[in-house]
Parts: structure tokens; sequence; C-alpha cells
């Protein structure tokens, strides 16, 4: 899959790399780019807030606290009333950081020593106190200072970072500021776009601070974030002879007692996504409840080898999990499945199935969409740890199990054996039984359709989320997996 490197996203390390490069490599003074850092934090927050009563700044001692003194320059110049409220000691701060500061201190801006007691619910908050520098949990003042600025009750705008969010995986180290505006440079930070970064980077910008386009090609970031309208043109435009046989069959193995819902939402979104034939492999007693729902779709009751065996031979993918259950029927169908030698799309029960070591899986012709608990069992770990690090879990899965693992959740990630795919699509209104039946049958539409693994689950995931944002729209709450249908289609014309 081609990606771009305008997409490429860093860990904290990689950003400071490129931030060497254009220094070290092209001779752009870091002073230089500190105030280009700060002009764009200060357009992008008088955007939101063009007339701030007053500014209050808080920085610490590094290179992001050199951005908030150059900041507060800019407000004192421009003639709106700002403090700088210094952490940490002064005496520590060196380089560009203290060259800023000194800027501010001669042009007469004021700066105090920070006391919890001192913000006010005035104007605007902006954090420039740790930066993606911060290399454990927070701890000492900035525990107090971050409580505070989350309680003060006036717009945040966070300078590259909030303070105490990790750049490398989106965790909150210990405790960290809930921005409203984050604006972030040289390089998009993976971190805020995953785990509980979106909770605290409000309104993310990008500025590149104009570095050197030579910089980028330097560093090997190894996650990219995905766009869905450039994912949406791997899909080939139908001929006018198209007929149903040029565009796959997905069969849906699932549907246990209770739950033949699941396989029917499956197969209905592989429909929706422009699968040729959808059959399902079910419970006898759903055959009548499947066709009612979506008489397009071909269930068939299965009880022995015998029933199963023709429709996996007629599938061109098999989508495993929905509904599935761990009966003994529950089994026999994934064995059957796992040993067809087709195409895979795994979810759900089949993954439960897995991390007991019921089920082998061989190969690499498959894909793999665990949400973090399921993760967890897989990997035989907590949920925590997965969700630590889902960068690394994400890794390890498919270093494991082969194949493709889309690891679900806030930026699902996906991951083959090239870099890792990041989607920032969706929203919490998914939160809802469903909504990864739906996500396993648009995969396996277009696993059936003739894209490659990585492209099918690349697009399947910015798709489903995307449909799920445009079905958001009028509210969150209430949101039901079925909505999706009619999106996933608006989307694809």
């Amino acid at each position: 899959m081609d990606l771009s490197y305008a997409d490429r996203l860093y860990t904290a390390e990689q950003t400071r790399a490129l931030d060497r490069s254009a220094i070290d490599g092209h001779g752009v003074p870091g002073i230089t780019l500190m105030s280009r850092a700060a002009h764009a934090t200060f357009d992008a927050m008088l955007d939101l807030w063009p007339e701030p009563e007053q500014l209050q700044v808080l920085c610490g001692t590094g290179n992001n606290g050199g951005d908030g003194f150059l900041i507060a320059d800019l407000a004192h110049k421009r003639g709106i009333p700002v403090v700088v409220y210094q952490l940490g000691d002064a005496a520590k701060i060196s380089g560009d950081a203290l060259l800023a500061r000194q800027q501010a201190e001669a042009n007469g801006v004021d700066i105090q020593p920070f006391e919890d007691t001192q913000l006010i619910p005035l104007g605007i908050v902006v954090d420039a106190m740790l930066g993606t520098g911060l290399g454990g949990d927070v701890r000492g003042p900035y525990v107090e200072t971050i409580e505070t600025v989350n309680a003060v009750g006036a717009p945040v705008v966070a300078v590259d970072i909030p303070s105490g969010l990790c750049a490398d995986t989106g965790r909150v180290l210990g405790c960290a500021v809930v921005a409203d505006l984050t604006v972030t440079f040289i390089g998009m930070k993976r971190g805020l776009f995953t785990a509980a970064a979106p909770d605290y980077v409000g309104e993310l910008q990008f500025d590149d601070l104009m570095v050197p386009p030579e910089i980028y090609l330097q560093v090997d970031a190894g996650v990219f974030g995905l766009d869905v309208t450039e994912l949406l043109e791997t899909l080939p435009q139908r001929p006018a002879n198209a007929h149903k046989g040029m565009y796959g069959t997905v069969l849906v193995v699932g549907g246990d007692y209770g739950m033949a819902g699941a396989a029917a939402l499956a197969a209905e979104a592989a429909l929706r996504c422009g699968a040729g034939l959808v059959q399902v492999a079910t419970r006898p007693e759903h055959v009548s409840a499947l066709v009612a729902r979506a008489p397009e779709v071909m269930p068939r009751g299965v009880e022995s080898g015998d029933d199963l065996a023709p429709m996996l031979a007629a599938a061109d993918v098999i989508v495993v999990g929905p509904g599935l259950g761990q009966s003994d029927w529950s089994r026999f169908l994934a064995q059957a499945a796992l040993a067809s030698g087709k195409p895979l799309v795994l979810d759900a029960d089949v993954l439960n199935l897995l991390a007991a070591g019921e089920l082998t899986l061989t190969g690499t012709d498959h894909i793999l969409t665990p949400h973090p608990g399921e993760a967890a069992r897989l990997l035989d770990c907590a949920n925590a740890e997965v969700q630590h690090d889902r960068f690394a879990s994400a890794r390890a899965l498919q270093e494991k199990l082969g194949g493709v693992v889309v690891l679900k959740g806030n930026g699902t990630l996906i991951t083959g054996t090239g870099p890792i795919m990041l989607s920032d699509y969706g929203n919490p209104g998914m939160a809802s039984g469903g909504m990864g039946d739906v996500l396993s049958g648009v995969i396996g539409s277009f696993v059936a359709q003739g894209l490659e693994f990585d492209e099918a689950a690349a697009l399947g995931v910015c798709l489903h989320g995307a449909a799920a944002d445009l079905a958001a729209e009028d509210g969150m709450h209430g949101l039901i997996a079925s909505d999706l249908m009619p999106w996933l289609r608006e989307l694809l014309e």
C-alpha cells in the first residue's frame, strides 16, 4: 500500500531526530523553530478565541517552556494582558529556552513563580510545561499544577502535547492536562491519536514549522495515519458488464443460540459494501429470521460436515466469529473453517477459542480483529497491558499469529508485516453491541472483492468508523450497529 510521508506518525524520539536534522543538517537555528512554534500556537489560539481577556502561560524549564515564553511575548506585543508562571527551577533553563525567557523578560513580560492559587477562570491558559520529554509519571508540583489547570474553567491550549500525556502511546502518565486545543509541531505524534489521548487533546492542529521536506525521508516513522478518501480509491470502478461473480462470495460462520443477530449484521454489512454473494452458516432455527431481515443473504442451517462442506468450497473468504459462541457446535464450525485453506476474517468467539488453545491457526491468509480484551487473552496478559502500549501490543499479536491484525479501540491499529496503520475515525457512540460484527462483514466484503489483506483491513476500518461518524451527527446516544448500513453505501458512492 502506498503511504505518503505526510501521513507519518512519530514517537517523541523520532520527532527530536527530525528537529536535530533541521538544526544540524540544514542550518535552521533552534530559536527560529521555537519562534515559529510560538507563532503557530498563538495564531491557532486567536483563530478560536479572537479577543482573549488575558493569557496565563505555564512554562517548564525545557524547550516546551521556551515556546511558552515566546507565546507570552507575542501576546504582550499585541497588547493582550499576559502573565507567565514559572514551574521548576529557573536556574536550570538553558539553550534556546533561556534565550526565549530572556527575550520575554527584556520586553517586559510579567514572569512569576507559580502557586496553585494564582490561576483564575479568565482568558486562556497555555500549557507549556512538560512537552514530549516526560520519561515517567508526572511528579512533584506538576501534579498539583495539572489538577489546578483542569479545574480552572478557562480554555486551555497545549503546546505540542498536553502535559502528562505520553507522545508514544497516548496513555496518561499519572495525570494530564485536558486541553481544548493542541498545536503540535514538525512531526505528528502517534500518541495523540490512540488510547486515552483524544479525551485530552481537544482540537488538534499541526504545523511543520517550515522545516526542509528532506528531513522526513531520514526518519522511518513506522506508523502511518489513514485517510478514508484515499483508501476508497483502491476499489476499482465497476465495468458496465459487471456481474455478481466478479465480486466474490463471503461466507459468514456464526449465529449460535441467542446470537443470530451478530451473523445477520456481518452478512448485511458484507452485502452493503459490495460483495457479490453472501452466505451464512448458522443454526437451523435462525434461517427464517435471517431471510426475513435480508432476503439477499443466503443462510443455511448447519449441523454436520456434509452441511458445511459445499459452503466452504464456494466461499472466497470466510468471516468466522459473529455470534459464534463457544459450544461444541461452535468449535466444529470454527475448526472446519480454519482447516479450509480459504482466506479468513476472525472475530469474537473464534479469537477466544484460539486464546484458549482449542483451535490452531496456520498460514498467513487471515485478518484478526480483536478488541483489547480479546487481544489480552491472545497475548496471555492483562487488558491494561494491552492498552499501556497499543502499538507494541498490535505488533506482538501479528508476530505471534501472523496475517493482519486489527487492534480495535480508540485509534484502531492495523498491523501486517509493513508499517502499522492507524485510523482515527469513529466515536464513543460505537460502544454498543454489534459494531464489531459489522466491521468483520465490511472487511470480509473487501477481501472477496480482491483487495490485498492490508488494504481490505485498512479500508474496512476507516469506512466503518467514518460511517459511524456520519450516523452520529444527530447524536451519539442510542447509536446502534445497523445505523451504519446506509452510511456505508453513501461513502462508497
